[in-house]
């Protein structure tokens, strides 16, 4: 059985990107206040931006692929207007981003801002270069700790307010279902200490009650997200970098001893919307074997999808060879299932896979017990069984690349049923 993405071109699920009108406007903005700041005299970039500065000028592979990106990005539909023209201006642009937090907008959400900057220049020939070279990746890894700094702290408050353009207005309310959330409502920024303590925000409890909690042969979502991909017979090693993006196991795994188990086994992937719910819950009751997290790439994406604006969402087969991303090895309670892996994996920005200090290896879990989340970004999720572990998926488990809009399945729906 093997489910995939159709060979057409789905536009932007998961709500990270606007369509293209909102995403043009937003830039136009984007690119004026940056110009602002590049004109006053008295304005320096922020320091971790220019170390980003320093490396293009002092790194001539750099310097090449930075300039190469942003000439290659081509002059046809869909790009429309060209809105980065040299590298100054693109270092002002990410300057702009990483001193903001991101904002509602009702016609269009730029739920990752930075990868909307960065989108047509990654899907270059000098773009996917660039961001696979380790430097670049290094200094990218920094400009996101500073942002995360940011989103982490109370001055990243101010989108929460109940302006058009604030989270706490009435379509910002609907669009995310704040209702089903636990929220203080007598406090200003309903009790929330930051940005990203709204984005990683919790259910009431009961919100999302887990399939058979007493069957341990039923497998439930871990995250509130959309299928993806569905994949079984898949291999220790394949070409995840080619059309299709075929998974390769001892990749995914990072080289994990544990990759011996699922050789031939089932690969079920799904993406998470940018409104929704970012914690990750047990799918099995079991004990944690090992869980750790591989740092990894940022911003790069699959070459074999070409110079396309949509690319990250269409790569998120890649993406969880080489994005960063956290792996938790579970010995399933159910012997038919053994071993099972959960992989949350970062797009983007959302490159801070956080696991909570009690998911060691020895303890226990209930199929349905938190076990980490994602901090602000786009994201997207593995789980990995044995061969034969599976008996069948559910049909709401199963990907529906022809449908525009596939629907959400909620965080501890059954997905699938043990052998």
């Amino acid at each position: 059985m093997s489910h995939r993405k159709a060979g057409h071109r789905r536009h932007r699920h998961g709500r990270w990107l606007p369509h293209q009108d909102a995403l043009e406007d937003w830039l136009e903005g984007s690119c004026g206040r940056a110009s602002e700041k590049a004109a006053d005299p008295a304005t320096r970039l922020q320091p971790v931006v220019q170390e980003l500065k320093d490396l293009i000028d002092r790194d001539p592979i750099v310097r090449m692929y930075f300039t190469q990106m942003i000439e290659q990005v081509p002059h046809a539909k869909p790009y429309r207007k060209r809105h980065i023209e040299d590298v100054d201006q693109l270092l002002w642009l990410i300057d702009e981003v990483i001193g903001r937090a991101p904002e509602y907008n009702e016609t269009g959400l730029v739920g990752v801002p930075l990868n909307a900057i960065l989108d047509w220049c990654m899907g270059t020939p000098a773009g996917f270069a660039a961001f696979r070279h380790e430097p670049v990746n290094a200094m990218f890894r920094k400009i996101l700790k500073a942002w995360c700094d940011f989103l982490c702290s109370r001055d990243s408050l101010h989108v929460l307010n109940d302006t058009p353009r604030g989270w706490k207005c009435e379509s910002a309310r609907k669009s995310t279902r704040i209702d089903e959330f636990q929220i203080d409502p007598g406090d200003p920024h309903w009790g929330f200490s930051s940005w990203n303590d709204y984005f990683t925000r919790k259910f009431e409890p009961g919100m999302r009650p887990i399939a058979a909690p007493d069957d341990d042969r039923v497998i439930v979502n871990a995250c509130e997200s959309t299928p993806y991909a569905l994949k079984t017979n898949v291999r220790r090693y394949d070409r995840f970098w080619i059309k299709g993006q075929p998974y390769s196991l001892n990749d995914m795994l990072a080289g994990d001893g544990s990759v011996d188990e699922f050789v031939g086994g089932t690969v079920y992937q799904a993406f998470l919307d940018a409104h929704n719910y970012h914690r990750w819950h047990s799918p099995v009751s079991g004990t944690v074997r090992k869980a750790f997290v591989v740092e990894g790439t940022y911003y790069s994406e699959a070459e074999s999808e070409g110079e396309d604006p949509d690319g990250p969402v269409l790569s998120q087969g890649y993406l969880a060879h080489v994005a960063t991303r956290a792996i938790l090895l579970i010995e399933a309670d159910a012997p038919s299932l053994g071993l099972v892996c959960l992989m949350p994996i970062g797009m983007v920005e959302v490159s801070s896979c956080v696991f909570h200090p009690s998911v060691k290896p020895g303890a226990r879990l209930r199929k349905g017990d938190e076990v980490g989340y994602f901090q602000f970004g786009g994201s997207t999720y593995c789980l990995i069984f044995r061969p034969g572990a599976i008996a069948g998926f559910a049909p709401e488990a199963l990907p529906q690349p022809d449908n525009p809009e596939p629907p959400l399945v909620r965080m501890g729906t059954k997905i699938a049923v043990a052998g």
